[in-house]
């Protein structure tokens, strides 16, 4: 072995030492061991033939990058500003449900990585310890708040004003849940997951329309996302309803099947905003890669929902902030080997369509499981 490789050998090893994880796919292999059957399928599941969930990474795995070369890439900045804050990242832990499935303390390690590292936190109406205790747990974090309507116009009023009190930072109705999907994962087991247990008042969600949307706007001044934009149709209307943040989102493929994957769905949604909106999208995403991808391809933030579910599964807290750390080198790696110096010089022109390498799976992201200390 020559000095380099022996040097590098040694590198290695140092850093396994200081740190258990040296790669995203460790932390799934990691969670698999510590998780039970269940719990496993609520990550990695999808609605019933689990089509759009597959579709997602189809979407994206059917993207290429055109790289430009001679660049001065010595320095790369992977920061961003949203709602007046400077994020390290481009991203936000998106509204997972039941994150006490994965972690005794629910959505608490979650948030206070987020606020430990510099990124974005929304927070799922569903999950414990709540809208204070998330609040309490990260004071000076950028937190978001995401509502299920199960209740009439005082009940979303009351949350609305919850959120402002304890200082969220915007607030977020999804509209892509009038009918509960069928997970047939959970059916197959005859598992009731916590989100069907929570599930009383769900005709108010059936009977959700944009009239919630103009009250919410009309009576606040807090910034307003909207959950489960597909068409350029309805982000039309929300924009015309003086909505924020439009947020592309399938529910991770656990809605409707035989959706189109999310970063399909992204051009049209940039070309109907048109600059007039800030644009967030989920679905799929588990590399710095897939980051960059979408940030050229026209959205603000990236949400993370499988892979924060991996990371806290793995290791609570500090598995957040470390899938965080890895998530960032991959985007600066990107980014640089791109010719790009920072996320604005992204647009369009890095990306070129090509058939997808791999077979689209919830998976097919990290091929080299296989070989994870933790095998899946």
């Amino acid at each position: 072995m020559n000095n380099t490789r022996r040097d590098e050998a040694a590198l290695l090893r140092d850093a396994a030492e200081r740190n258990e994880f040296l790669n995203l796919h460790e932390f799934v292999a990691k969670a698999r061991a510590n998780l039970n059957q269940n719990a496993w399928d609520y990550i990695v599941g999808g609605a019933e033939s689990e089509t759009t969930l597959r579709r997602n990474r189809m979407a994206l795995d059917s993207v290429a990058f055109r790289p430009r070369v001679l660049r001065d890439v010595s320095k790369v900045d992977a920061s961003t500003e949203i709602l007046g804050r400077k994020l390290r990242l481009p991203v936000v832990l998106c509204p997972v449900g039941s994150l006490e499935s994965f972690h005794p303390e629910g959505a608490a390690p979650v948030v206070k990585a987020v606020e430990e590292f510099g990124v974005a936190h929304m927070l799922s109406s569903v999950c414990d310890p709540g809208l204070e205790g998330i609040a309490k747990a990260a004071p000076h974090g950028l937190r978001m708040f995401q509502l299920y309507v199960r209740g009439d116009t005082a009940w979303v009023e009351d949350y609305v004003e919850r959120a402002i009190a304890n200082k969220y930072a915007a607030f977020c109705l999804t509209v892509d849940t009038a009918h509960y999907s069928r997970r047939e994962r959970d059916i197959a087991k005859r598992h009731v997951t916590g989100g069907r247990r929570r599930a009383s008042g769900r005709e108010f969600q059936e009977a959700l329309d944009w009239r919630t949307v103009e009250h919410i706007k009309s009576k606040y001044k807090i910034p307003l996302a909207i959950k489960g934009i597909a068409t350029a149709e309805d982000t039309k209307i929300a924009l015309d309803h003086g909505v924020e943040f439009i947020y592309i989102s399938n529910h991770g493929g656990r809605q409707l099947d035989h959706g189109r994957g999310s970063f399909d769905v992204l051009p049209e949604i940039v070309d109907a905003v048109a600059g007039r909106a800030q644009i967030i999208i989920d679905g799929g995403f588990y590399r710095g890669s897939d980051v960059v991808k979408a940030i050229a391809a026209g959205a603000h933030l990236v949400g993370l929902g499988r892979m924060q579910c991996y990371a806290l599964a793995a290791a609570g807290q500090a598995g957040v902030v470390r899938m965080l750390e890895l998530m960032e080198d991959e985007i600066i790696r990107s980014l640089g080997l791109l010719g790009a110096s920072s996320l604005g010089k992204l647009d369009a022109s890095y990306l070129h369509p090509a058939p997808p390498a791999n077979a689209p799976h919830v998976f097919s992201a990290f091929p080299l499981l296989e070989i994870a200390p933790y095998r899946y």
